[in-house]
């Protein structure tokens, strides 16, 4: 019989064999837990404590415990442990034996993805079976069918659905919903950290909206919030919910012993700092350990890396495993074809799974021995959602992090000790944006009409209200505002983006089934959706055809290629309003209101992995005006008196290009979302500066939260460019080729100089 070798075998060739230690920048073992457990609590219903113990569950873990014992003293709270430590039972217990006690007892579950919704019904089904008590659970999504909604809304105990869902379907609808919002007595809301940035703030418009609805049929539920672990979990229950929340975050739950691998691919490129493609390192890698019969989950950052190392992974062992033993897993699969997979991963049939980050949230999916991921995965909270996927319930688990040529990844795996020291990163949401408060304003008011003197959960609105009247979007009468309007608000509002002008996109790739397939604010469209762009959307490659900027609607088609597009923008920004300032020696520090206008300039072909420039193009677009907050930093002259012009614009431009990849890992937020810019000269006094802005109307702090942690994100910036061997300076640190020694040097000395001067500023 051939001889197969284990995983411990494998750690030490790891360890051993030229080719991989060389590589291995860090390797760090985390040891193994043991599980707190306690007896299953006096007061838990029978029936419910024989079917946990059917199900092999005699004890609880201390956290579902201490979730049990507070959900029955009325206490909202947010329970906060790491992926596979049964939160499910945290939230399930309390609604079951709620139920039990009174039949008319409802409770809302919310998911943010449907893959996750189903996963739980399912879960959730198999208890009740167990229990033998008619009890309705049901999901409500858009693959509900016409017949089964009705049965829903009328005798659903546990509806199952998902933000959208309520905004757009439930909440407009309430009239239809009357035994469901009567009798509703918990609101559960999983994967908490998921509801950050301009998303979150939508969500947390869109539950005042349930609350004051609940209100209004006269019932006051209790929240239930599960997290994976983020800094400030307390701080994001409470502002999401607008209501006091208690924390759990002391884990039960048993942990195996884990060795945590960060891997550098070999340079390929000496003077550009490139390395070779991070899917070629993984494939190598999870061939080695596929070919020994270990369970593998590869984490890929788009549907495109999931399909090409999918590819090469059924290839690299075609001749050892069927096909089937090595599986993708991604959006745009159907239901069936996943819960397969996912049953073929618990019950050991399936070896390998490739997956984008659809598998990183609760799905279960037993028990992997190895989780690698390609490339960091954008914050640390994410990473150890990954790797909880390996290792859930015994024995030794591996996780390898194999890092890109990205100045992200580098700074990540060449300073593990920020990976694992660091509190992982705060989710920041600012549900009072102005734009995102007016359109929910206007859904709340279809749904219930506002009295004089109303508020929205404690929020005054009297000037919003009366504004909406001037503008006739309300009529006022007998000191109450009524919603005028025939059309249908939310259907008009995204949770997702805060413009209300956006952009539609169109899939015409198969001229037969031309369809939408997604929308993004103008502001964003202007460079991620200007003719050629290549869009991804769900990780599929698609280029668009045609942007028609007056009908707000671009024309994609689906493609296969080995680049993406990155488009030039330039801004003009001006300083509006001055909320914080500190002026110092050489540097001030400020924070307040700006305006910036963009126009798109041209686009650049960037190749996947290597980062190389292969081709450009024009863009003609309008200028387009955004109002937002920033952030900003302005030199004095002591500091930059002997550089000439061009040398201070090229360090100010390195130093914000540092700045870009750094600081998003601070406000746990995609790049995306906060933009940074260097002003030679400034508008509002003249020196130069350095400007970080959200890119969203209005703003929804992120360039607030920057403000105040200044001198940390400004020393990790430091700390990219010091851990970077290249010599004077490449794209995975100050973004391009050094042309002389001093650019690297000189970035690094402004960025010196402001971390230096930020000091004083609040932590």
């Amino acid at each position: 019989m051939e001889f197969r070798k284990s995983l411990e075998s494998i750690l030490q060739l790891l360890k051993n064999n030229h080719d991989y230690k060389e590589q291995i920048v860090h390797w760090h073992t985390i040891p193994a837990k043991e599980a707190e457990l306690v007896n299953l609590p006096n007061d838990l219903d029978q029936r419910i404590s024989s079917a946990l113990e059917k199900r092999g569950i005699s004890q609880l873990y201390s956290h579902q415990n201490e979730a049990f014992r507070l959900a029955g003293q009325g206490e909202n709270f947010v329970a906060v442990t790491p992926t596979a430590s049964g939160k499910t039972l945290c939230y399930n217990l309390p609604v079951l034996q709620k139920i039990i006690k009174d039949e008319n007892s409802r409770a809302l579950y919310l998911f943010p993805t449907k893959a996750l919704a189903q996963d739980q019904k399912s879960e959730l089904n198999e208890i009740i079976e167990e229990m033998g008590v008619q009890l309705n659970s049901y999901t409500y999504d858009g693959d509900t069918s016409p017949a089964i909604r009705q049965k829903v809304r009328k005798a659903g105990h546990i509806v199952i659905t998902n933000p959208d869902m309520l905004h757009s379907a439930i909440l407009p609808h309430h009239t239809k919903w009357v035994s469901l919002f009567e009798n509703l007595k918990y609101i559960v809301i999983d994967e908490l950290h998921i509801y950050r940035g301009i998303f979150g703030s939508h969500v947390a418009n869109v539950i005042r909206r349930l609350k004051r609805i609940c209100q209004f049929y006269g019932s006051n539920p209790q929240f239930i919030c599960t997290s994976a672990t983020i800094a400030n979990p307390q701080e994001l229950a409470q502002t999401l919910t607008g209501t006091n929340m208690k924390l759990i975050s002391k884990n039960g739950a048993p942990a195996s012993k884990k060795h945590f691998i960060f891997y550098n691919p070999p340079i390929v490129n000496k003077p550009l700092n490139i390395r070779r493609s991070a899917t070629l390192e993984v494939r190598r890698l999870a061939g080695e350990f596929l070919k020994n019969k270990i369970q593998t989950i590869v984490f890929a950052r788009s549907r495109v890396r999931v399909e090409i190392i999918l590819t090469y992974l059924q290839e690299l062992i075609k001749n050892e495993l069927t096909k089937k033993s090595i599986r993708g897993y991604r959006g745009g699969y159907l239901p069936q074809q996943r819960r397969e997979i996912e049953k073929g991963l618990r019950n050991g049939e399936v070896l390998g799974v490739v997956s984008t980050n659809a598998l990183e949230l609760g799905v279960d999916i037993g028990s992997l021995q190895v989780c690698i991921m390609t490339g960091y995965p954008g914050t640390i909270a994410s990473a150890w959602q990954q790797a909880g996927r390996a290792g859930r319930r015994q024995g030794e688990a591996v996780i390898l992090m194999v890092a890109s040529s990205s100045p992200l990844d580098q700074y990540i795996i060449q300073n593990p000790r920020y990976f694992f020291e660091q509190n992982p990163e705060t989710a920041i949401i600012n549900p009072d944006n102005l734009v995102v408060l007016v359109d929910h304003l206007k859904c709340a008011a279809f749904e219930l009409p506002f009295r004089k003197g109303d508020t929205f959960d404690g929020l005054e609105l009297e000037d919003i209200l009366q504004f909406l009247a001037e503008e006739r979007v309300l009529y006022f009468n007998n000191e109450t505002y009524h919603w005028m309007n025939d059309s249908f608000p939310a259907h008009n509002i995204s949770l997702r983006s805060a413009s209300q002008e956006n952009v539609i996109i169109i899939d015409q790739s198969d001229v037969a089934n031309v369809k939408v397939i997604g929308e993004m604010d103008r502001f964003s469209a202007m460079t991620l959706l200007h003719d050629e762009a290549i869009y991804l959307h769900q990780g599929v490659q698609f280029q668009v055809e045609k942007l028609d900027w007056e009908e707000k609607k671009a024309f994609v088609r689906e493609v296969d290629v080995d680049y993406f597009t990155d488009a030039n923008l330039a801004v003009q920004l001006r300083v509006l309003e001055e909320d914080l300032t500190l002026n110092m020696n050489h540097v001030d520090f400020g924070y307040g209101d700006v305006t910036v206008q963009a126009m798109a300039t041209i686009f650049k072909k960037i190749k996947f992995d290597t980062h190389e420039n292969i081709g450009s193009g024009p863009i003609h677009l309008p200028e387009e005006e955004l109002h937002t907050n920033s952030a900003w930093m302005s030199l004095h002259s002591s500091i930059i008196e002997n550089m000439s012009e061009k040398r201070l614009e090229e360090s100010l431009i390195c130093a914000a290009h540092v700045l870009q990849h750094v600081a998003p890992l601070k406000v746990m937020c995609d790049p995306s979302d906060l933009h940074v810019i260097a002003q030679i000269k400034a508008i509002h006094n003249s020196k130069p500066t350095i400007f970080l802005y959200d890119r969203y109307p209005g703003g929804v702090g992120l360039s607030k939260k920057i403000y105040e942690t200044m001198k940390p994100v400004i020393s990790e910036a430091l700390r990219l460019i010091d851990l970077c061997p290249c010599y004077a300076g490449c794209p995975s640190c100050i973004g391009v080729e050094g042309s002389s020694e001093s650019m690297k040097k000189d970035a690094y000395f402004l960025l010196s100089k402001l971390r230096d001067e930020a000091n004083v500023i609040k932590k």
